[in-house]
């Protein structure tokens, strides 16, 4: 018998058509997020640019379109820190449904001492946690009514050598910047690898995809000015560590695979091909403690205290009735 057909590798260069949906990206103003919209705007889809700045939005719209003819990308105001305007920002979004969100803005502080939000939390477990927590809440009624919409969290190398501490998921008794960075995103992956779990046991066609970026250096980015702008002298002193690392317009591309190849399933990690670093995406095994699926249901259940929400994706009695 002749052997199944097997999919077509993806091509990161030739990305599938997506005209007619829509796409969020959050922090799609800069960094990594503004390649995603960017490689995203490049199939035709309507990408929102979540971001607290309006200029830097407005900045970033422009980019893309003086390289993409015809760009259909627009700002939506987030500020993921405050977690009482979220479910503004939704609304505001205008629209009746969602292809895919993709959970990307960050913050990350290098420094003591430690901040906190308005509303009391620690600002990078509220900023790349909680907030994606309950947006992702107020997203769910819009990607309910997209058959097989797509839900994708950026996760960070830096979260592989953290654990959780439950009793300390703030950094209240132990601050230490780069650790509380790392446990922001390691929480953000369990949160996406419970929310695939959940999804499931819904029998809802929305997927919760994880995936991390990899290495990524400004210097090794391609300019996009204004928003950013590399030297000459910059790329040259770097070159050696492209064997190691890459741009940030490289580092978007599991997330770009993530929301749109078709073979890609709930719960995969995608990852830079070279040691999770570099390199074109592909599906990495699960690192070992984001198997965890006990403290993965005790973080959700933190969270939803926290926030006073919680991501449902079971469809309402007479949902879509007419």
């Amino acid at each position: 018998m002749p052997s199944a057909p097997h999919a077509p590798r993806w091509d990161v260069h030739r990305l599938p058509p997506a005209r007619g949906r829509s796409f969020l990206v959050t922090g799609g103003n800069a960094g990594i997020g503004y390649f995603v919209a960017e490689q995203l705007a490049a199939t035709g889809a309507t990408v929102v640019l979540g971001s607290r700045d309006r200029a830097k939005a407005e900045a970033a719209i422009g980019s893309i379109g003086s390289r993409v003819p015809g760009a259909r990308v627009r700002h939506m105001p987030l500020d993921l820190a405050d977690l009482a305007t979220l479910e503004a920002s939704v609304d505001g979004l205008g629209l009746d449904r969602l292809d895919g969100v993709v959970l990307n803005a960050g913050v990350a502080l290098d420094h003591p001492p430690r901040r906190e939000t308005g509303g009391g939390h620690e600002l990078m477990f509220a900023t790349n946690h909680l907030g994606h927590f309950a947006l992702t809440h107020h997203l769910a009624p819009l990607l309910l009514a997209t058959p097989g919409s797509r839900i994708v969290t950026t996760g960070s190398f830096a979260a592989k050598s953290e654990r959780l501490d439950l009793d300390d998921l703030q950094s209240a008794h132990d601050y230490r910047p780069k650790r509380a960075y790392g446990c922001s995103k390691l929480a953000q992956m369990l949160f996406a690898l419970e929310l695939d779990r959940r999804l499931r046991a819904a029998g809802s066609t929305t997927l919760s995809v994880l995936v991390h970026p990899g290495g990524a250096l400004d210097s090794l980015t391609p300019s996009r000015p204004p928003i950013h702008v590399r030297t000459a002298g910059e790329r040259l002193s770097r070159l050696p560590l492209g064997l190691v690392v890459q741009g940030k317009d490289a580092a978007a591309w599991p997330a770009v695979r993530a929301v749109l190849d078709p073979s890609v399933r709930g719960g995969r990690l995608l990852s830079p091909r070279a040691f999770g670093l570099r390199g074109t995406p592909r599906i990495e095994p699960l690192w070992k403690h984001l198997t965890d699926t006990t403290t993965a249901a005790r973080l959700w259940a933190v969270s939803r205290d926290l926030t006073g929400s919680e991501p449902a994706f079971t469809a309402p009695t007479g949902f879509g009735a007419t």
